[in-house]
């Protein structure tokens, strides 16, 4: 005969339907925009009631990946052109110095480092506004962004480094860089990302994996550098 096995507690599956609905409750108190739908919940605590006997495995370790803003944000080295409507004397052409730093007619030093364009000009237009001009209108726009660059080192056929472009995986980069040598060792990547200064944080990434579709891709963030590493064999 085929063994049946014996359905859990009643004090079990209550504590399965007990931890969906604080799921559930929690879901909506948050106000993520992927709200929960009421059908999802009956459905959900009908699951848990029902077959009180599933399990669920546990999620796969998670690497942090970019936000879409920080794609976008202004490092040293990054050339912007500032405009003041009616204004042709502010008008100009900045680098940012090592600092992230510019020094803007009327309002002296701004920082523009981590920052998104719009933000640099809302405080330009406070700081004008501030005993200069009444009501100024700031654009900011980026022409050149050379702080948003990933390095590829080591394996590959073409090391160098290369423009970011937002939501970047290590695939795009090695591609990029000309793909790997015979000599690399595909699931022996590191990257390297830069936390804050003097602070890193490294990464082993399977990339032979990835190309299998074994493992899901990694995405990479602006500085990033990618070393491939020789095989031992």
């Amino acid at each position: 005969m085929l063994g049946i096995a014996p359905p859990k507690p009643l004090d079990s599956t209550r504590r399965d339907v007990d931890k969906t609905v604080r799921f559930l409750n929690s879901a909506q108190a948050v106000g993520h925009r992927n709200t929960v739908r009421p059908s999802s919940a009956i459905t959900a605590l009908g699951l848990a009631i029902s077959l009180g006997c599933t399990s669920t495995a546990p999620p796969p370790e998670t690497i942090p990946t970019p936000s879409v803003m920080e794609a976008n944000q202004l490092g040293p080295g990054d050339v912007v052109e500032i405009k003041v409507f009616r204004e042709p004397d502010l008008a100009g052409v900045y680098r940012l110095g090592n600092d992230g730093a510019i020094e803007f007619p009327l309002v002296g030093s701004v920082n523009l480092a981590g920052r998104m364009p719009e933000d640099v000009a809302n405080e330009l237009r406070s700081r004008l506004a501030d005993g200069f001009l009444v009501d100024p209108q700031v654009t900011v726009f980026v022409k050149e962004q050379n702080s948003q660059k990933i390095h590829v080192l080591g394996e590959v056929k073409k090391p160098g480094t290369f423009p970011y472009e937002g939501g970047m995986s290590v695939i795009q980069a090695i591609t990029y860089a000309g793909g790997f040598t015979k000599l690399a060792s595909e699931n022996g990547v590191v990257v390297t990302r830069v936390r804050g200064p003097g602070e890193t944080q490294s990464f082993k990434v399977a990339v032979g994996d990835i190309q299998k579709g074994r493992t899901s891709n990694f995405e990479l963030r602006p500085g990033d550098i990618i070393d491939v590493p020789e095989a031992i064999f």
